[in-house]
């Protein structure tokens, strides 16, 4: 497929779901599902990098995948969050696109330290970073992000202030984001879950793919940034 796109979404989220399922058509174990979207993920990355994305927003875990979960599932994919961060941290990619790594939700309060050191050097090591932004979204839901957002506002100045868009965006853990242009769901199912990215997603074009994330490849990616690209948005127009 050609790489010329004139009409780059500068934010792109993505729900990569259907691991699981993926692994249990192929009679294999749903960690293993998780290991080969997480190889899925690294060509996806790199995609997005290659094609100009500047902000790349990639759900990994809601707080129900971490305490909902089998333990044995849970203990195999905190195991392939490590060994991908360190892959991020000692590849190139990052660093020639001068990409700040961001990681968003509870995951201090869910990681083990030896994952938690990992995912600090990755985000230490890259915050002087500017052109492009790369936030990986552990432990995290929207729902949980807006109401936390609304309780550090009324905690800070109580229940008569008035709440501004702009002030519930500001004490919002994806504060720093800017909002979604297109939004990315696999898996076959047409729906968001748990309020992912629900600030931000307000005006974001949407797109479901029916394979499974292990399936969503490179050239699916790029299918759906061409998709993107000939749209209109109009924003309520």
């Amino acid at each position: 497929m050609e790489n010329n796109f004139e009409n780059i979404p500068l934010h792109v989220a993505i729900i990569p779901d259907g691991n699981r399922r993926w692994a249990k058509n192929k009679g294999l174990n749903p960690w293993e599902g998780h290991e080969a979207g997480a190889k899925n993920l690294e060509k996806i990355i790199q995609t997005a990098l290659k094609k100009g994305v500047k902000c790349l927003s990639l759900w990994g875990s809601s707080m129900d995948n971490l305490l909902k979960r089998p333990i044995a599932e849970k203990k195999a994919l905190l195991e392939i969050y490590k060994k991908y961060f360190k892959r991020l941290l000692e590849g190139k990619e990052i660093h020639e696109n001068e990409a700040r790594v961001n990681v968003i939700g509870r995951w201090e309060e869910q990681f083990p330290e030896s994952l938690k050191s990992i995912i600090r050097e990755a985000i230490e090591k890259t915050k002087h970073y500017e052109k492009r932004m790369l936030n990986f979204m552990l432990a995290y839901s929207g729902t949980d992000d807006m109401l936390q957002a609304v309780y550090k506002i009324n905690n800070a100045f109580g229940k008569d202030m008035e709440i501004t868009p702009e002030m519930l965006k500001e004490n919002l853990m994806t504060a720093e984001l800017p909002p979604v242009d297109f939004m990315i769901r696999t898996g076959g199912e047409p729906h968001n879950s748990n309020g992912f990215l629900m600030w931000d997603s307000a005006d974001a074009q949407l797109y479901f793919s029916l394979e499974n994330f292990p399936d969503f490849g490179e050239e699916k990616f790029e299918e759906a940034l061409l998709e993107y690209a000939q749209r209109k948005r109009r924003f309520g127009e």
